[in-house]
């Protein structure tokens, strides 16, 4: 969990992976800053918090997977059309703090919000042969 919390003190600041017991052995828990350090059920996270969390467990594994070695593109295709503005905020502003570590971050996403927020995109356009093409936009 060290590797998570390293990653997680990167993008948020706020919160840490605790592990806890529970009557069926390992649970974890999330311990918030901003809350005096209180430990929170991982379900009782809002969707913005919840994604922070689950970005920095997941680039942990990987790390940990390939023994150790950064990971330095991550591509992700993730329900943004589910988070309340509040919670894309949280997790655009990861991901953007991602990139300002040298990370390169792939977003698909039909959401605005989102677009908005990719200066470089690859747009897919489908033309009226049923064919389609990548369009770079900037």
């Amino acid at each position: 969990m060290s590797k998570a919390n390293q990653i997680l003190e990167k993008l948020s600041g706020r919160y840490y992976v605790r592990s806890a017991v529970n009557d069926h052995g390992l649970a974890l828990e999330i311990e918030d800053t901003k809350q005096r350090n209180l430990r929170r059920l991982p379900k009782t996270l809002s969707g913005g918090e919840s994604f922070v969390v689950s970005l920095a467990l997941a680039l942990a594994l990987a790390e940990i997977a390939n023994n150790g070695r950064a990971i330095d593109s991550l591509f992700l295709d993730e329900g943004f059309g589910n988070l309340d503005a509040e919670a894309l905020y949280l997790a655009m502003s990861a991901l953007e703090g991602l990139t300002t570590q040298g990370k390169t971050v792939g977003v698909i996403s039909h959401v605005d919000a989102v677009k908005k927020r990719i200066k470089t995109q690859i747009e897919l356009v489908k033309k009226a042969n049923g064919l389609s093409e990548l369009k770079m936009v900037a």
